[in-house]
């Protein structure tokens, strides 16, 4: 008997307890970043991408956008070229396009720990968690006002979660440390409590430069100047305005070769039209005069196409996820991304419910699977979304980050290699058998099928003995054992007492503010 042989006898005689300790065993461990082998869906024709893309470029020449509040902002406009009239920008048919041409389009956002490095753009896709919620929910606890510990715990079980490859940026908004501070505290957290790439803060343009000064302790000051180690969003005030804040933060990060995703933040019928195409038209309007403003800052710092756009009730007024609509357009915005050579964000498992439920799941899995075949390069909001991006559920977080899996496989496409055609299994079990035993099915089934760490497959009699628990209380219980088996990753101690050290200068230096 071959020694493979004995093995496949052991795991048939007594290897079920082994193969349960393995499933449930803490790994820390994260998959590689998605590297699609699917093609991507594209929804709009030739005719149609032109029409937009001539119809965005005469938004930009005719009626323009506003930069609010950036004196410097307009005359980088001016001296290249674009029309001024008081705070808005009117930049002539191809001046926009011409200047995105620099940015690059893919490249690496450097993690301290080498091998959660990730690559943006081409055929990859990058999940980060949910960003920007004030409020936090969980089943104990209920909603609430988000604290520290709570951003704290996010960033745990984002370390602990295997499909998730980014730490993300504000996972929830610590509303008990003071605004103008928060942000060292968020910052230190990442970067100690994980070894994932991270954002970095763009409340306020000094606090990017913070953000930066604090990478600089992290990774080296040239590292950082000759590498991109964070990603940040900079928001677009739609319609068509820039403000003095973001493009305060955008320029901090440009100049100093860190990545922005530039990213209209749009309603569908409250701050774009109601149409796919007249969306679309101003989406692009947007990202071009965003992104070409970047390259005025710097010419080839890196850059991400962004597409926040959602829906809204015409009864309540209230925003809607998971919509026909959304799709349409997050489909629409990548093919116009590709036409660019730019990566492309969007995305998320968006959702409008109250609670991490039904509603919840819908909505969510219409947008993670649009994104999946849309082409999405870095997806935020990826997990842990809840009630309109008003709160980050811890249920949902590892409910969400579990079914990121289903998108690794998919994006993996079909094998047809000599093993995947199972010739051998076919012809071994012949008519009227069955594949249990087989050879092939020994050899692959650790790795055959996606399983679930969280859902439950159990016959109904077990499931009702374990206390007959819905997704929501296994969600808690996984929460509970993820945050409990955290391991925090090493550091040297010198770069830490470093970065403790600048947090705590830094606080000293200003008066609270909690406005």
């Amino acid at each position: 008997m071959t020694e493979a042989g004995t093995v496949r006898r052991r795991v048939r005689g007594g290897g079920g307890a082994a193969r349960r300790a393995e499933r449930t065993a803490v790994q820390i461990d994260t998959a590689k970043y998605i590297e699609r082998n699917i093609p991507n869906y594209e929804i709009l024709t030739e005719e149609a991408l032109e029409i937009i893309e001539t119809n965005a470029e005469t938004v930009l020449a005719e009626i323009g956008v506003n930069f609010v509040n950036n004196p410097a902002a307009l005359e980088r406009w001016r001296a290249a070229g674009a029309e001024i009239e008081g705070e808005r920008v009117r930049i002539p048919r191809g001046l926009a396009r011409k200047l995105c041409q620099t940015a690059p389009a893919r490249f690496t956002q450097h993690a301290r720990n080498p091998e959660r490095n990730v690559e943006i753009g081409g055929n990859t896709l990058v999940f980060a968690p949910v960003y920007g919620p004030p409020f936090v929910r969980d089943a104990e606890g209920g909603r609430r006002y988000a604290t520290m510990e709570d951003f704290q715990n996010f960033v745990k079980l984002g370390y602990m979660s295997k499909w998730l490859h980014h730490s993300g940026g504000t996972v929830c908004e610590p509303t008990d440390v003071p605004v103008n501070k928060r942000h060292l505290d968020m910052l230190l957290a990442h970067m100690t409590l994980s070894d994932k790439p991270f954002m970095g803060s763009v409340t306020e343009p000094s606090r990017a430069q913070d953000s930066v000064e604090m990478c600089e302790i992290l990774f080296g000051k040239d590292f950082v100047q000759e590498n991109t180690v964070m990603t940040s969003l900079i928001n677009i005030n739609s319609p068509l305005t820039f403000d003095d804040v973001m493009m305060g933060a955008l320029e901090i990060y440009a100049k100093n070769n860190q990545a922005c995703v530039i990213s209209p933040f749009i309603v569908g019928g409250a701050m774009a039209p109601v149409s796919v195409a007249g969306t679309l038209t101003q989406v692009l309007a947007e990202v071009l005069a965003g992104i070409a403003y970047s390259q005025l800052v710097r010419p080839g710092a890196p850059v991400v196409f962004g597409a926040f756009v959602t829906s809204i009730d015409m009864n309540s007024g209230a925003p809607t996820f998971g919509t026909p609509e959304a799709s349409q357009i997050l489909y629409g915005a990548g093919q116009l991304a590709r036409r660019m050579g730019l990566p492309f964000r969007s995305g998320g498992g968006l959702c409008a419910s109250k609670l991490p439920d039904a509603q919840a799941a819908y909505e969510t899995s219409n947008t993670l699977n649009a994104a999946l075949l849309g082409g999405v390069n870095f997806m935020l909001h990826a997990c842990g979304w809840l009630e309109g991006g008003l709160v980050s559920s811890f249920e949902k977080f590892v409910m969400d980050a579990d079914q990121l899996g289903v998108l690794h496989k998919l994006a993996a496409g079909v094998a047809v290699d000599e093993n995947a055609q199972a010739m051998g299994a076919i012809a071994e079990v012949g008519p009227g058998g069955h594949y249990l035993g087989c050879e092939h099915t020994q050899d692959n089934y650790k790795d055959a099928f996606w399983r679930s760490n969280l859902l439950d497959y159990k016959p109904f009699e077990t499931w009702e003995e374990e206390g007959a628990r819905d997704t929501q209380a296994l969600a808690s219980a996984r929460v509970a054992y993820l945050l409990n088996a955290y391991q925090q990753p090493a550091l040297d101690p010198a770069i830490q007492q470093a970065l403790e050290a600048y947090v705590a200068e830094k606080k000293a230096s200003m008066p609270d503010a909690f406005m």
